[in-house]
């Protein structure tokens, strides 16, 4: 290497160490206001907590107001004409009313007691769901 080149590089080192330095001298001073400003604000928050914390002891040490006298019932007269007597009616009972063309007339019989028509209409419901849902028959499954 050249004496030239030499010498540039150490120029190019000696910059860049002056810039480090530069910057940690900034950095450190910013640190140092930003303390200060941070211990300024505790400060202040500690006297405010303070005062507040003086308030509260001299409330502790005052009593409190006396309070208003207490609501008294009238005296109830002890005579029986004076008490009125209250009986309660339950309302008649309202009657159920059966139709013959009730969706649930059937509910009360069991599975075996449907007539032939409800079997049929029970397979055709199944057959049409399955329809529906794109599902193929089966060996086993009876068709319509």
């Amino acid at each position: 290497m050249k004496r030239t080149g030499a010498l540039v590089v150490s120029l190019a080192v000696a910059g860049a160490a002056a810039a480090g330095a530069f910057a940690l001298t900034n950095t450190l001073s910013h640190g140092n206001e930003a303390r200060a400003s941070v211990d300024g604000v505790v400060a202040s928050r500690t006297a405010q907590l303070d005062r507040f914390q003086a308030s509260l002891r001299r409330a502790l040490t005052q009593t409190p107001p006396p309070l208003p006298p207490a609501y008294t019932a009238p005296a109830v007269a002890s005579s029986s004409a004076s008490l009125t007597r209250v009986v309660y009616q339950r309302a008649a009972p309202v009657p159920a009313v059966h139709t013959a063309g009730s969706e649930h007339e059937n509910d009360k019989q069991s599975g075996d007691e449907l007539g032939e028509s409800d079997s049929q209409h029970a397979l055709d419901d199944r057959s049409d769901a399955d329809d529906e849902a794109g599902s193929s028959h089966h060996e086993g499954e009876l068709d319509d």
